[in-house]
């Protein structure tokens, strides 16, 4: 074929980082402005519903090297996902990218046959996905999102047993849709053995599911729970599951923290051991005019003050201390390091406070070197004592 994609991203991509659709021809690509260019759509909702789509028209010359045409379209995708998690727990782009060449002849443009990626009669589908998230190195550019966790099915990079307090509340995350890559139904099996199913609430996209005991809808009786597995299924294929070890309640009050991870979905973690919220204020004063200048005669208050706060604001924090944990939550705590969603818990509640990270470093731990792995973050909460907009 003399017009080709020769690379794509991935059917579900991370759209923080490189989303690249390479394009070549075999021929005219010396022709007097030659460009390859491609019409990028993106909208939400229905993957089969593009009315509501706003569209880039992107154009890019040959390149030196391969005479090809190399278009990141990860930032525009990514431009379009403002919601916080928080907000919106389905944050996900439906995009697709429609290319041809053209060149100019006198003084019009001849313009070639039209390809799209993706292409309904290959893949299946009209649109392919993006979410609000980020590959690591050295992962491949365009790797499918099923490749880079084990626990795929939950957007986890891990670890894949994790501790829960039996009146934890919380919420996991899947994505359905896209035939095997789509997961259709969860199942739940207690430490006797005991099993209940869960469907997805949606059959297309990113949905939620009960993670932890309390959580309503949680389908397992929670009378003598000890722990319990979660299972996913694609049709009657068994995708990835994780399992959760119930644990008793610590001398010190547990802090519950849910941040973005890099999969653009809201993750949980305990910190079981002391914590302690802090409280700065933050001045700045001026000298005001003191007495009565505006009389006959000069006089002054005995309440009247020489210096007067014109700024006073504060800064809220909290000190929270990991339970002893594995090792395999490094990864997860390199992510907290980097979100810019973190949220504390209230009360095993709904409600949450905003916060932002404060640790900018740590000496990450192993188990062959330390035994022990527990780690101290310091946290700003996002609302200061006074209300000030």
């Amino acid at each position: 074929m003399s017009y080709s994609i020769i690379q794509t991203p991935a059917v579900i991509s991370l759209s923080q980082s490189p989303m690249i659709i390479a394009v070549s021809s075999s021929t005219l690509t010396t022709q007097t402005n030659f460009q390859y260019v491609g019409e990028l759509s993106v909208w939400t909702g229905s993957a089969n519903d593009s009315s509501s789509a706003q569209t880039w028209v992107l154009a890019k010359y040959p390149s030196t090297q391969g005479r090809t045409g190399i278009f990141d379209i990860s930032r525009i995708v990514n431009s379009t996902q403002t919601e916080l998690a928080q907000q919106n727990s389905s944050s996900l782009a439906n995009y697709k990218f429609e290319t041809y060449s053209r060149y100019q002849s006198g003084s019009s443009y001849i313009t070639g046959s039209h390809i799209t990626f993706p292409d309904p009669a290959t893949y299946g589908f009209q649109a392919a996905k993006a979410i609000d998230g980020y590959q690591l190195f050295p992962e491949t550019i365009g790797q499918e999102l099923n490749t880079l966790t084990p626990l795929y099915p939950f957007l986890y990079d891990g670890p894949a047993t994790q501790s829960v307090l039996i009146d934890n509340i919380g919420y996991g995350y899947l994505f359905t849709g896209l035939g095997q890559l789509g997961i259709t139904s969860l199942l739940y099996t207690n430490q006797n053995g005991l099993t209940a199913s869960l469907a997805p609430s949606a059959a297309e996209g990113i949905v939620n599911f009960p993670i932890a005991p309390a959580q309503p809808g949680f389908p397992l009786n929670t009378s003598g729970l000890t722990s319990y597995t979660i299972l996913a299924f694609s049709g009657a294929n068994p995708l990835g599951s994780m399992k959760f070890e119930i644990v008793c309640p610590q001398k010190y009050p547990n802090r519950r923290i849910k941040f973005k991870n890099r999969f653009g979905v809201l993750q949980y973690i305990n910190m079981g051991l002391v914590s302690r919220e802090s409280f700065t204020s933050e001045k700045r004063t001026y000298q005001p005019q003191l007495g009565s200048w505006s009389g006959r005669t000069l006089s002054y208050n005995e309440y009247d003050s020489q210096t007067l706060n014109y700024i006073a604001d504060s800064k809220q924090g909290i000190t929270c201390n990991t339970d002893y944990v594995e090792e395999s939550y490094n990864e997860i705590f390199k992510q907290l390091l980097v979100s810019n969603e973190i949220y504390l818990c209230i009360d095993n509640t709904e409600e949450v406070k905003p916060l932002t990270i404060a640790t900018s470093n740590i000496s990450f731990k192993t188990g062959v070197v330390d035994k022990l792995i527990q780690y101290t973050f310091d946290f700003n909460f996002g609302q200061g004592y006074k209300l000030i907009i």
